[in-house]
């Protein structure tokens, strides 16, 4: 039981940390396209490299624990080749809605992130998190 109490409380904290990095994300990708009028699949993709800076600090000092087996370098390259697959899921559900669906890039925004949100929590799960952590 406390093995699931556990892993609802770390669902919390990566809702919280993935809701700000979710902010700083769309709330820079609106800067770069509506002021600075940059294509929205360009912008997407600054604001969500520039959220990955923040979304390691915080989701690797408050949600998961790190592997003992793994210095910090390599956990910053696995978390970055991770976040880089999911800039590439976010980028390719965008273009999909926007181009296809024929909605608008601001409401496609949510629902490729809904997408990347799950495919981080997995990942880092696996590929990140001591194994022992949260048992």
């Amino acid at each position: 039981m406390k093995k699931y109490i556990n892993l609802f409380l770390q669902l919390i904290k990566f809702g919280i940390v993935g809701g700000i990095s979710t902010l700083l994300d769309y709330g820079l990708m609106l800067l770069f396209t509506e002021v600075f009028d940059i294509f929205y699949l360009l912008s997407s993709t600054l604001s969500y490299t520039i959220s990955l800076v923040f979304n390691y600090v915080a989701s690797m000092r408050y949600v998961f624990r790190g592997r003992e087996d793994m210095n910090k370098l390599k956990e910053f390259l696995i978390f970055t080749v991770l976040c880089l697959m999911g800039l590439g899921i976010n980028q390719l559900v965008l273009w999909l809605i926007v181009e296809y669906a024929g909605i608008d890039y601001r409401l496609s925004k949510i629902a490729a992130t809904g997408v990347v949100m799950i495919w981080n929590f997995v990942t880092r799960k696996l590929f990140l998190e001591e194994k022992s952590a949260h048992s």
